[in-house]
């Protein structure tokens, strides 16, 4: 059974690991505050989760998924990821990371900076532009219209086809929007930002995102 380690425990972290253990997998969980923090969460999880460092975390998981303040970032652990696909949850809040200025600038995307960060890993953009209650909340079986699209993007095809697995896995629907240097059309304040759409209404809003706000 493939297992998911997810670094960072906060409200997508935790919404993303009891939907995966829904779905069949093993969580191993962290946070920056330490595993002994997470008794609760882990007990309320089940026998599929365990709880651990971020390092324990990436060492453990086939997948790994990075739900930490961008501020963060550069914490995550790199070698025992290597190889590995990596989801990136993240958001640039220039309020809470300070800001950067190639950000700022649109010159860079908040993923394509973990990418470098990890580069060894194979990153894809996943569960950024949704509300983490949606995560458990608003999940629809395949065929259902109204099944919610959410949007993936990687320099690597199996790790896009992977988030594209586990959205059908938690009930959503998928639109690829190709490599990382094309992921800010989900970002904060683009027109696909955390609105409920279907797949044609995502196209239809990634489609005219201004790349500057």
């Amino acid at each position: 059974m493939t297992t998911i380690g997810i670094i960072g425990a906060g409200n997508i972290g935790s919404q993303i690991a009891r939907k995966a253990i829904q779905s069949g997998y093993d969580v191993v969980i962290s946070n920056s505050r330490g595993p002994e923090t997470l008794a609760d969460l882990v007990a309320e999880l089940g026998q599929k989760a365990t709880a651990g460092t971020a390092v324990q975390a990436a060492e453990a998981a086939d997948v790994a998924v990075v739900t930490v303040p961008l501020k963060a970032y550069a914490d995550v652990p790199v070698e025992p990821l290597a190889g590995k696909i990596v989801i990136d949850t993240n958001n640039y809040y220039f309020e809470r990371d300070g800001h950067i200025d190639a950000l700022d600038k649109g010159e860079a995307t908040v993923t394509g900076m973990l990418q470098a960060h990890l580069p060894t890993s194979r990153v894809a953009k996943g569960f950024n532009h949704i509300m983490a209650v949606d995560i458990t909340g608003d999940a629809h079986p395949a065929g259902d219209p109204a099944r919610r699209a959410l949007a993936t993007a990687s320099d690597f095809a199996d790790a896009s086809d992977f988030v594209t697995k586990l959205y059908d896995e938690f009930g959503f629907d998928t639109v690829n929007i190709g490599p990382l240097s094309e992921s800010w059309r989900v970002e904060r304040d683009r027109p696909a930002y955390v609105i409920r759409q279907n797949t044609a209404e995502l196209e239809a809003n990634l489609a005219k995102a201004p790349r500057t706000v």
